[in-house]
């Protein structure tokens, strides 16, 4: 925090009746050009101050601009209508900003008052296939967003619920049994979800195949759905039969659903690792779906849910403008919305947090309305604290004019294992265009700047948003890219090696910094806490990310006209920078790590 806002506040407070109030100020608009109307390093908006002030915003500028003017830290004041915009002297400009990293780091932490006990479910992946882009994009924000909110403070635990059970696993399930003979992941060399994934694509195709022998024997079934007829099917109708016996715990379909699921866990573990990401506990649908059974005759008794006349369990939601909601089906077994109730319960009584966060693709959203409606009406004060990111869809570069789709069952999804290893291979590309000879740490580099790359494009967009993934654009070390981002900060790991000779230890002298670039590294520097805070407050990855690019291209134009380490440089100036530059590369570091991407010391 500058010292001259901090005062100008103290001011207010003392000359006006007001209680505690919040006073920052934004940089300016960069100035490239002289004749620009514009000038100073940062503004004040007085409309931003009206309500809290009590008074009028061209008066309360005007007053803000008669005590800065006279500010031993600032150089000069201009007032233009509601705004004051400031220019720091040099000494309290990187005082303020740089000559404490440690502390500019640690000023990110939020106060205790504000600190909550944060639940974060992500992945949420099913036991039939690998983990695919979709999943990535979903792993890559909520392991994200974990990080972020660790950083400013708070107490996160991240978990993860699996689907294991339903009649999709049953399907992988049923075209083992018809077409596996005896194979297993390890005799054919594949990884567990992958090979499980095998017999998924192979239980649709078969489906597909007698859909069509079907519409063929009863014409007046053409027009029908796929998911209508399905069960007049042999494969579709035995695999509902497995899940019956599933659910009746058949010994031997339930040593087979174990086989297969611990198949495919051993795979998403693998995936997880690659990743870095760690889960405080995993949840199983198979151990909690019938947990909200309980609650829902408990809420029948208090009025909350009734009875239809064919005897189905439902909630009336019209005051919160949403439909009626099944809860319990006829024949009495649950929906999964039903499972949701429970394990949302449970996930509270084991964890007791202020709030619960689910990452889920945005096709959930009406879902989870209706379950947070749910739980407000059965009583759970907590319930007002539970929060849905919605992210998009995650689709492939246009193919001919058209957006490429992603589809489990017709084998078209783009496997999570299988993108990691094309990043990989792209980054090594990228490597040795830029070298003469392959460095023995190739395959490292590549790994990490590959899954940079990966996260970096996922993130660096609003989540709420669709888009499409470029993995050949995502590795690029210009642009908007995480690749980007860890050249800067390679880059000036490179001055920091060519300065080891060089006597760099000494206190830095701010007084000697005025060039433009200088001052614009360090506002950037400046807004590095009120950046991470708000990317926490709003839950938002892709503020931090441009925050980010924004650091590293203001450091990289301020690297190109402000020679740190040459020769004709003043030894003092030449110290001065290279801290300024150690800063940039500790910001670097940090923002980075929230967003679990690793960095290189080389690139």
């Amino acid at each position: 925090m500058y010292k001259f806002i901090n005062d100008l506040r103290g001011f207010w407070l003392e000359t006006k009746s007001v209680e505690d109030f919040e006073l920052t100020a934004e940089l300016c608009p960069e100035n490239d050009s002289p004749d620009s109307a514009i000038s100073g390093h940062l503004t004040i908006n007085c409309f931003r101050l009206a309500k809290a002030l009590k008074g009028n915003p061209m008066q309360l500028a005007q007053e803000a601009n008669d005590y800065l003017s006279k500010h031993e830290d600032i150089a000069s004041t201009e007032l233009i209508k509601a705004f004051v915009n400031v220019t720091l002297k040099p000494e309290a400009l990187f005082r303020d900003t740089v000559a404490d990293s440690h502390a500019l780091l640690t000023s990110v932490k939020l106060s205790d008052s504000v600190l909550r006990k944060v639940l974060i479910e992500y992945s949420a992946p099913n036991t039939n296939k690998p983990l695919h882009l979709g999943h990535i994009r979903n792993n890559s924000l909520g392991m994200s967003l974990a990080a972020i909110l660790k950083r400013v403070g708070h107490k996160v635990n991240p978990v993860n619920l699996v689907n294991d059970r339903g009649i999709h696993i049953c399907r992988s399930m049923l075209a083992y049994q018809l077409y596996g003979e005896g194979k297993t992941p390890e005799s054919n060399t594949t990884k567990g979800d992958h090979f499980v994934g095998e017999y998924y694509i192979k239980f649709a195709t078969e489906l597909k195949k007698q859909l069509a022998e079907l519409r063929e024997q009863k014409p007046e079934l053409a027009e029908e759905k796929d998911e209508a007829i399905t069960q007049q099917t042999e494969i579709g109708k035995t695999a509902s039969d497995m899940l019956l016996k599933w659910e009746e715990n058949d010994p031997d379909i339930r040593q087979l659903w174990e086989l297969m699921n611990g198949w495919v866990m051993d795979g998403f573990t693998q995936t997880y690792n690659r990743m870095g990401i760690e889960f405080d506990k995993i949840y199983f649908e198979s151990e909690t779906y019938s947990l909200g059974k309980d609650i829902v005759q408990s809420g029948l008794q208090t009025n909350v849910f009734y009875k239809r006349d064919d005897n189905a369990t439902e909630i009336d939601l019209k005051s919160y403008k949403l439909d009626k909601k099944v809860v319990l089906r006829s024949d009495g077994t649950s929906v999964y919305i039903t499972q949701d109730i429970g394990t949302t319960l449970l996930k509270y009584e084991e964890f007791n947090p202020d709030s619960m966060i689910w990452v889920v693709g945005d096709e959930q959203i009406y879902h989870f309305k209706v379950l947070f409606a749910i739980l407000k009406e059965l009583g759970y004060d907590w319930a007002d604290d539970l929060f849905h990111l919605a992210y998009g869809m995650v689709n492939l570069p246009p193919v001919d004019g058209k957006i490429s789709r992603m589809k489990s069952r017709e084998g078209t999804v783009v496997d999570a294992d299988d993108l990691f290893d094309e990043m990989k291979q792209l980054s090594k590309d990228a490597i040795l265009e830029r070298l003469d000879d392959a460095p023995e740490d190739i395959d490292t580099r590549a790994e990490v700047i590959g899954m940079g790359a990966i996260k970096f494009m996922l993130l660096k967009v609003n989540p709420k948003t669709t888009m499409i993934f470029d993995p050949t654009a995502a590795v690029k070390f210009e642009g908007d890219t995480g690749a980007y981002l860890q050249y800067s900060y390679a880059r000036i790991a490179s001055i920091k090696r060519n300065a080891e000779d060089k006597e760099m230890a000494d206190t830095a002298d701010w007084s000697l910094l005025t060039h433009q670039k200088e001052a614009r590294v360090a506002l950037m520097c400046s807004q590095y806490p009120a950046i991470m805070q708000k990317a926490a407050n709003d839950y938002d990855t892709a503020c931090l990310c441009n925050y980010l690019l924004d650091l590293a291209k203001a450091f990289n134009s301020f690297y190109h006209d402000c020679p740190i380490l040459k020769e004709e440089v003043d030894p003092e100036l030449s110290k001065t920078r290279f801290e300024l530059s150690n800063t940039v590369q500790m910001i670097l570091k940090d923002g980075l790590t929230a967003l679990t991407i690793d960095t290189l010391e080389a690139m």
